[in-house]
């Protein structure tokens, strides 16, 4: 761990922490309350530096500051149709102190109540909120979102652009605004009322809650966004089009900000966690419950420079982070992903981003200790990340893998960046090392490039020798208004491996021609677009493709998407597909003609589909809001490799009958039945309920319960001899399988890093015959579930910021 990694570490600190001379005058303040207008381009906004004497953070734009400030309007509509003047009016007055930057939000609207409600950090979709996009490296690619509703409650995370053609999903192909990453939290305040015409928000951001160029005059880029949800609108201050590949670049700026302190940025975070866990005595019916001793960690957060922040871990904890919830699978040869949600790990993730997923820090479980450099120099973006994991990550149980990450990126002109990354994980003699460079290019204002190749090095025993393969990908897209594409292929070896990524595929190629056709109906009508998206996807092995094979799958996609006013959303699906026999999938299935008397498992050549898919999304009402996906037809049948008749469901609701009270509900069902006689092959349900109750704006409780019942028929080699199949040399007998997962937390966290809560868990199984008849428990414990496991936990954290 130390050695060339250690010196390039230790010259990088030497560079971030020559700080730049001290400002001593600036240039003179702009006119007190000048007011500039987004849809006259007035875009360049010069803030007045005034004192913060007397201010209170108190949501009422009143003080003497708010007078003076710069007060930007003018807002323009973005979403759905762009280039007219927004409905509702909005102002964002913005003025800078030594130590932070103020904004004042003032949103008008006459045509209905403001949706707002308490909730816990990053829950405000559903309400009537403003984003803040501010460039501190003004270089349009990147941007921290700073977001709040009309109660102050906050949203934050960072945008960083890939430049790509936007679409997909119900009703999305006509949003072309690229959604900023809400994983990372900043320390900022805020405080926001109701008033008579709307509301109003008053936003502090510190600047040591931001990294910028170490320059004596700072000039960022900037834009607000509003989403009014009674309309389903998106204003933009800066008049952004949507025929454009950037949002970004089409920003105001903030310029003149100058004697910027930032001071000494050195957080600590302390932490102590307490974990009792319970388990069934294996030799009778007791339960036993084992009291860990106190688990001491802590985090450190040092700011090198304007740019350049080091993190820092010793034995984190990660109790508090809810439980992932529940996914069936599509394809058995696709590997689920589940999201980071880990804190120290989402801090300037965006650092490590490549476009295939060569970063996916879940590989690490539960580090002893990690540290990460990451931040921008010279032009150039950087992430280094060392971790030790825990013996739970290894391979023998006993080791500590050892994780090396290093991600750096450099501006190649004005709208072109090129990429390398170089990632490591040791366990002894064994090893995984992926290095891969990447490079993206926007041409005019719509189209893009991007192109990608890895190379990984691994051995995986002992006393054997290392491998080789590459994985590789290009993309061209176009992001018109009225016609946009995109165009990828994508390639990985069979014996490509990352230990540190995510591949969810492995040993394929992929060529995707997807194109989007938008109609914009005239103002007033119930339907404002209408969007016609084919879709063809061709997939081959690797090394069919290499050897000039035919395609294993082939599909055609049409699918119809529309937007209605209010922002109501629905699209409809036609899929033709067909799928060629993978022998590797099915290596170790054997067909049982009789008594010992077994033969290998062929399946038919091809299989040919026929599905349907529906889908529909109601506005952010005040109180509810739905959305169902519905996809049925012919389908190929993976258990058996045959065709099968599938019903998938997926039904979401959100529920908010008080401005405290949230209720997240949803239920996924997945079912295949033979073609041949219709019986059942396999049937999965997983209804999960999640109840938020804000007891304050810090305060908040959480509950979650979700079952997950599984119910499959003993295989056979449906549609051809109909014998039974073998799997790994063992019949494969019909079976059903019910359990269910409760989580508990009450969470105390006034800002990010400060925290106290309490936390339980628990397992159980069902242990009825029929455990998909799954009705949701008077209490726990009843109803035929038997407790398997159960967990309680007490964690505190504090935010020293020095």
């Amino acid at each position: 761990m130390s050695s060339p990694l250690a010196l390039v570490l230790a010259s990088l600190i030497g560079m971030a922490t020559a700080r730049p001379s001290v400002v001593t005058s600036r240039p003179t303040p702009p006119s007190v309350g000048e007011v500039l207008n987004g849809r006259q381009r007035q875009l360049a906004v010069r803030p007045p530096r005034l004192d913060e004497a007397g201010l209170t953070l108190d949501g009422t734009l009143d003080e003497p500051q708010w007078q003076q400030a710069a007060t930007l309007t003018g807002f323009s509509q973005y979403a759905p149709r762009d280039g007219i003047p927004a409905e509702d009016s909005t102002e964002v007055k913005v003025w800078y102190s030594a130590t932070a930057i103020h904004f004042g939000i003032r949103a008008f609207e006459p045509h209905g109540a403001v949706h707002a409600a308490l909730g816990d950090r990053d829950k405000i979709s559903s309400d009537d909120r403003v984003e803040l996009l501010i460039g501190t490296f003004n270089d349009g690619r990147q941007a921290v979102v700073l977001g709040v509703n009309a109660l102050g409650v906050q949203m934050d995370g960072t945008l960083v652009e890939n430049n790509q053609a936007r679409g997909g999903g119900s009703g999305s192909a006509t949003i072309t605004r690229e959604a900023p990453d809400l994983s990372p939290d900043f320390v900022f305040q805020s405080k926001g009322r109701l008033t008579e015409y709307g509301y109003e928000v008053e936003v502090r951001v510190p600047f040591k809650s931001l990294k910028y160029q170490s320059g004596e005059s700072q000039t960022w880029g900037f834009n607000a966004v509003r989403v009014v949800q009674h309309s389903g609108r998106e204003d933009s201050w800066a008049p952004a089009t949507r025929a454009n590949a950037s949002f970004l670049r089409q920003s105001g700026t903030l310029e003149g900000l100058t004697d910027l302190r930032r001071g000494l940025v050195l957080d600590l975070t302390p932490e102590v966690t307490q974990r009792t866990t319970g388990a069934p005595v294996t030799t009778n019916a007791d339960w036993r419950y084992d009291a860990q001793r106190p688990r001491v960690g802590a985090n450190v957060r040092w700011g090198m420079s304007n740019n350049l922040t080091l993190n820092g871990t010793v034995n984190p904890d990660f109790s508090q982070i809810e439980s992932d919830a529940g996914q069936v699978s599509y394809d058995p040869r696709q590997a689920l992903f589940f999201a980071e949600k880990r804190p120290f790990f989402l801090d300037g993730s965006e650092f490590f981003a490549t476009p295939k997923n060569l970063v996916y820090t879940r590989r690490v479980v539960q580090p002893v200790a990690a540290a990460k450099i990451t931040g921008k120099i010279s032009g150039f973006s950087l992430g280094v990340l060392n971790a030790v994991d825990g013996t739970e990550g290894s391979l023998d149980g006993v080791s500590h893998p050892v994780y090396t990450i290093a991600r750096v990126q450099g501006d190649v002109g004005s709208r072109g960046k090129l990429g390398l990354l170089l990632t490591d994980r040791e366990e002894g003699p064994l090893f995984n090392r992926v290095a891969s460079i990447d490079g993206r290019r926007m041409f005019g204002s719509v189209y893009s490039a991007q192109a990608q190749y890895a190379q990984s090095f691994t051995r995986l025993t002992p006393t054997g020798g290392s491998t080789s393969a590459p994985l590789w990908n290009g993309v061209v897209s176009r992001n018109g208004k009225a016609f946009k594409f995109r165009y990828a292929f994508d390639a990985v070896d069979e014996r490509f491996r990352t230990q540190s990524g995510f591949i969810g595929r492995g040993g394929i190629a992929q060529w995707l021609m997807d194109q989007w056709y938008t109609w914009y109906l005239p103002q007033g009508h119930f339907l404002e677009t209408i969007v016609y998206d084919p879709t063809f996807m061709y997939t081959w092995t690797y090394n069919a493709l290499v050897h000039q094979g035919d395609a294993i799958e082939k599909k055609l996609h049409n699918r119809i998407a529309v937007t209605a006013r209010g922002g109501w959303s629905a699209d409809a699906t036609v899929m033709v597909e067909t799928f060629g026999f993978d022998p590797v999938l099915y290596g170790q299935y054997r067909v049982l003609r009789g008594t010992g008397d077994t033969v290998a498992f062929i399946g038919q050549p091809r299989i040919g589909n026929r599905d349907f898919a529906f889908s529909l999304n109601t506005p952010q009402w005040k109180y509810l809001s739905l959305s169902a996906y519905y996809i049925w037809g012919s389908d190929e049948n993976f258990y058996e490799w045959a065709p099968a008749d599938i019903v998938f469901l997926n039904l979401d609701a959100e529920v908010r009958p008080t401005d405290r009270l949230r209720l997240t509900a949803s239920y996924i069902k997945q079912r295949y039945v033979r073609q041949t006689d219709h019986s059942q092959v396999a049937d999965t349900r997983i209804p999960r309920l999640k109840m938020e109750y804000q007891i304050a704006r810090p305060l908040f409780v959480r509950v979650v319960g979700e079952y997950t019942s599984t119910e499959q028929d003993a295989l056979r080699d449906d549609g051809r001899t109909s014998a039974p199949l073998l799997i790994n040399g063992a019949p494969s007998p019909a079976f059903t399988d019910g359990t269910f997962r409760s989580d508990f937390l009450i969470s105390y966290r006034p800002i990010p890093g400060t925290v106290f809560f309490m936390g339980y868990g628990a397992g159980y199984t069902d242990t009825r015959d029929t455990p998909r008849s799954f009705t949701f428990p008077r209490s726990l414990g009843l109803s035929g579930l038997s407790l398997t496991d159960n967990v309680f936990y007490v964690k505190a954290s504090y935010l020293l910021r020095m």
